[in-house]
């Protein structure tokens, strides 16, 4: 069997290799140095010393010069390798681990050091339409929730479809431009790119890639991905909807690639059929085991142990159990969710953990870091441990934990030591990240490092994000120039340079000019519709803002006719739960506001379809609550308008972050609902702590800032009520 090296979640291991005395110090030496997790951890020094003669794990260095000197595959040659340093065949990759297949029980019951034969592949209901995926397509992305057997299935189908081609993996971002080389130069290949997310953003892969590899015949050469279905939701369609303003171009770049990829979508839960074939299997224990699971869980969620991981991580807070290691692991699972995607050191991890363990506080009797590390790392049931990694590669959580439900969000304790120490492309991931939920003032910290780095795109994200966290000026100003550049590289019609004429137009709206925005708007409407097509969402958006800077210029009426026509052409296009759809609807109610009723009416309306279709925490749930409670505010009701506010302050703040400028109005709203009820008492601290706050978030003469000069000074002197 051939000796590979591989990294799967961050871990390099080697695949058996019959070997006798010859050559086996340095190998004993590479399996101390790199395999230090599950029943390896605690006994490294006894397998070192009894490898002789036994069937051993032996790991080759890679060929050339990024190998490192503990001869690990490093930098831009990390790829995928036979033990000879040549680039496998799918023939040869006769295990599924190599190409990122969770384990399912490493050893056999016999005790020897051998890893067992994995489970029996069991035909998955969607292997046809990938089979046929494959046949057809030049790029194929599996989707699909972690442990559903995503890259399993992706690699039965691939050997069985394409034996003799190049079996081609980069072990990270760096490496891409090599495994492109490597693919490109062979008549047959298949480019692996598990767990896709690794490979997008700065440096990462584009559709100009995707085209420079495509080969003449279908088969030939093959791009062949998997994906988190929480990962791949951040660029499809409705997500692209929910998007508005300066958001809706950030992920531009990452969103076109995955529109090159024909998307197969496997399911986490087992059909009868599937639980069927497997039961046909029932002799291996390991599925028997899954089997007896019910319905709850996948057969492939069980065989990777993910359940019983996530119930070891909440159990290990009780005192004296494993408390400092279950810190750990929580540092590690914010450290992705973050939007880191390298592997963290163990001294990082040292430093990063004891936050998540003095925030418990009490008596948890914390074990020593070095038993927590061990602890963190065994695999369960001796497949995977919460930790994957090693000393010398660093650690990542097991990524079934990163869906764990009830996950508070990232502390800032956790994010500002990340950003501090981040590379320009980590940055970039990050920022994105931060931009994509709506964390503009943490997007921004994240995208200033890496656009001071050099990381592609970071000066155009970088810009949305000043703007987004209430510094728009600048922002326009930032824009004017990338706008300009763009043009003069790559052309007026190029969609990079239709995006920044959009976000400059926004921001010069937000700025304070709304009759300049409207006009920007309105040639760039005109030219994407002949560019990209009237019904092209880029089109619709740019005539909803057009619409839009046409009502803050003073003329309501033409907003709502411009809306009217927008809403019928979305509807048409779009369908009437795209969030965008909902949006037009809220502004055409807003501009068209007739009798108080009835505008109330259509908001309540719209309200309950946005909860249905977006879920409560949406950002625009949320603006269509903060436009009920302004009409009731409008109304002359102040008190319920104040009782409306006062939650949609604490949602905000809760999903937004309490620097964001829509969290900054919320309170501003609150306090002059309150004081317009006869309480300025009660609006004048809550007044004062927004405007201290928005005089060090928002830029000189922001909007905001000036209401809440205006509604302060507006309270009578403390200690008299006014009459």
């Amino acid at each position: 069997m051939p000796v590979l090296l591989v990294r799967e979640n961050g871990r390099v291991r080697g695949w058996p290799a019959y070997v006798g005395a010859v050559g086996l110090g340095a190998a004993a030496l590479a399996l101390a140095s790199l395999w230090t997790s599950g029943a390896w951890a605690t006994g490294i020094g006894a397998a070192v010393t009894t490898l002789s003669g036994l069937v051993a794990e032996r790991i080759q260095p890679q060929r050339g010069a990024a190998a490192g000197g503990d001869g690990t595959a490093t930098g831009a040659d990390a790829l995928l390798r036979t033990a000879t340093g040549r680039i496998p065949t799918l023939r040869q990759v006769d295990r599924p681990e190599p190409a990122g297949a969770h384990h399912a029980d490493g050893h056999p019951a016999d005790g020897s050091r051998t890893p067992a034969a994995p489970p029996a592949y069991i035909r998955r209901d969607v292997e046809p339409q990938l089979r046929e995926a494959l046949g057809r397509a030049g790029f194929v992305l599996l989707v699909g929730e972690s442990t559903a057997g995503k890259s399993r299935l992706a690699h039965e189908t691939a050997r069985t479809l394409f034996p003799g081609h190049a079996f081609v993996r980069p072990l990270g971002r760096a490496a891409l431009p090599q495994a492109l080389r490597a693919a490109g130069s062979r008549r047959r290949a298949v480019l692996w790119l598990d767990d896709l997310e690794e490979f997008l953003g700065a440096d990462g892969l584009t559709t100009a890639m995707l085209a420079a590899l495509s080969a003449p015949a279908p088969g030939r050469r093959v791009v062949l991905a998997t994906m988190r279905t929480q990962e791949y939701r951040r660029f499809d369609a409705r997500e692209e909807g929910r998007l508005t303003g300066s958001d809706r171009d950030a992920w531009r770049t990452q969103r076109d690639v995955l529109r090159q990829a024909e998307v197969v979508r496997l399911a986490r839960h087992w059909s009868p059929e599937e639980r069927r074939r497997a039961a046909a299997h029932g002799h291996d224990p390991r599925i028997r085991a899954a089997l007896r699971a019910g319905e709850r869980f996948g057969i492939a969620e069980v065989l990777s142990a993910g359940p019983e991981l996530l119930a070891a991580w909440h159990n290990a807070w009780t005192p004296g159990a494993n408390p400092r290691g279950a810190a750990v692991v929580a540092a590690a699972v914010d450290c992705r969710r973050a939007g880191l995607r390298s592997p963290v050191s163990r001294d990082r991890l040292r430093e990063l953990h004891r936050p998540y363990l003095e925030g418990r506080g009490g008596e948890l009797q914390p074990e020593p870091f070095d038993d927590a590390m061990n602890w963190a790392c065994a695999a369960v049931y001796a497949t995977s441990g919460l930790l994957i990694g090693n000393h010398t590669q660093g650690y990542t959580a097991f990524d079934y934990l990163l869906g764990a439900p009830g996950l508070p969000p990232v502390p800032e304790h956790l994010w500002q030591a990340l950003v501090a120490r981040a590379t320009p492309a980590e940055a970039y991931d990050m920022g994105l990240l931060a931009h994509q939920e709506g964390r503009p003032r943490r997007a921004a910290e994240a995208l200033s490092r890496a656009r001071l780095g050099g990381a592609p795109g970071a000066d155009f994200l970088f810009a949305l994000t000043v703007g987004d966290a209430g510094r728009p000026r600048r922002a326009a100003a930032d824009l004017a120039g990338i706008t300009r550049r763009r043009e003069d590289r790559l052309g007026p019609a190029h969609p990079d340079t239709l995006a920044a004429r959009h976000q400059l137009a926004f921001f010069t709206g937000e700025a304070g000019n709304p009759h300049a925005a409207a006009g920007r708007f309105a040639a760039l409407a005109a030219h994407a519709a002949s560019v990209l097509g009237v019904d092209h969402p880029d089109t619709l958006a740019a005539r909803h803002e057009l619409a839009y800077f046409t009502g803050e210029s003073g003329a309501p009426a033409e907003a709502a006719r411009q809306l009217a026509r927008l809403l019928a052409d979305r509807l048409r296009v779009q369908g009437p739960d795209d969030p965008q759809v909902l949006a037009t609807r809220r502004s055409l109610i807003w501009y068209r506001a007739g009798e108080p009723a009835r505008t109330e009416e259509q908001l309540a309306e719209l309200l309950a379809d946005a909860e249905r279709c977006l879920g409560p925490d949406d950002p625009h749930t949320l603006a269509v609550r903060s436009s009920l409670a302004a009409f009731a505010a409008r109304a002359g009701r102040t008190a319920e308008a104040a009782a409306a506010w006062e939650p949609l302050v604490g949602d905000r703040t809760r999903v937004m972050g309490p620097d964001h400028p829509h969290t900054i109005y919320a309170r501003l709203e609150w306090a002059r609902a309150l004081a317009s009820s006869d309480r300025p008492e009660q609006a004048r601290a809550p007044l004062t702590r927004t405007l201290g706050d928005a005089r060090t978030l928002l830029e000189p003469g922001h909007r905001h800032l000036r209401l809440a000069r205006e509604l302060l000074a507006g309270l009578p002197p403390a200690g008299r009520h006014r009459a």
